[in-house]
């Protein structure tokens, strides 16, 4: 179930270079919300020229009715967005199918998380949705691109690192400590959830299914309208066609996707 509503912005502040994070008290919004969903937000001032927006949900707080999303200034959009303060903000959600929290004592659940794409995940680590803390495996280009170690961190999740220049744990891809973690014995007993940059995912669905295992991935990146209508978002799937696949709409079909049904081009 979906709803459009009026939310109060209770705060709207910088947590790195670039990304900042808003709280809106949006109750019944923050009681639907699971993990990988995502909210359209129409911009303050913009309504008449800019397109409502999809974000991914950080998190939802049922009790308080808080619902926070993080989100990085790329634009105009997200520029006059980090300007509001004791304002409101039209809301559409909660959309999009997201990830399965991983419910079975046997398996344990690892986020592989690229950027901000850990936001989207955070709602796994959630003792709401899983009685298993996830192993997080955090890559980005640099330390200031690092997110929510700590927010993690404090949720008991053990969260291991990777930097394209070295200047924070793993110097690398953070796939490369999916490959080490995929090499060990208990392999059989992952679950690997990722959202991320295209080349990430790529590599993380190559990864898993070559050891006969699956991932469930968020393509929430590639989503622009959010509602289906502009066709921006089509993404390949496998399916019974003479191809072998068929285009289907991240926001509407996705943005969580079965790594074992993506086609990558």
């Amino acid at each position: 179930m979906k709803f459009q509503v009026q939310a109060e912005i209770l705060r709207n502040r910088p947590i790195a270079a670039g990304y900042y994070q808003i709280d809106l008290r949006a109750p019944q919004i923050a009681a639907a919300a699971r993990p990988g969903q995502f909210v359209h937000v129409r911009i303050p001032l913009l309504e008449h020229r800019v397109l409502r927006r999809p974000f991914s949900i950080y998190d939802a707080d049922p009790a308080t009715g808080r619902l926070s999303v993080i989100y990085k200034v790329v634009g105009e959009g997200t520029d006059v967005l980090s300007r509001r303060q004791e304002d409101t903000a039209d809301l559409l959600g909660p959309l999009g199918n997201g990830f399965t929290p991983p419910d079975d004592p046997g398996v344990q659940p690892v986020i592989v998380a690229g950027g901000y794409g850990c936001a989207a995940t955070y709602l796994l680590a959630s003792p709401r949705f899983s009685s298993r803390r996830p192993l997080c495996l955090f890559g980005a280009r640099s330390r200031e691109d690092l997110l929510l170690v700590e927010e993690f961190q404090a949720l008991g999740c053990e969260v291991r690192t990777a930097t394209d220049d070295g200047s924070a744990g793993r110097k690398g891809f953070v796939t490369e400590l999916l490959r080490e973690l995929l090499e060990a014995p208990a392999a059989c007993s992952l679950k690997v959830f990722a959202c991320g940059p295209n080349p990430m995912l790529k590599a993380v669905s190559t990864l898993v299914l070559a050891r006969g295992l699956d991932a469930e991935i968020s393509l929430d990146h590639a989503m622009c309208c959010g509602v289906g209508a502009c066709f921006a978002c089509v993404v390949k799937r496998k399916a019974e066609t003479p191809d072998g696949w068929e285009y289907v709409r991240t926001c509407t079909d996705g943005p969580v996707f079965p790594a074992s049904s993506t086609v990558w081009d």
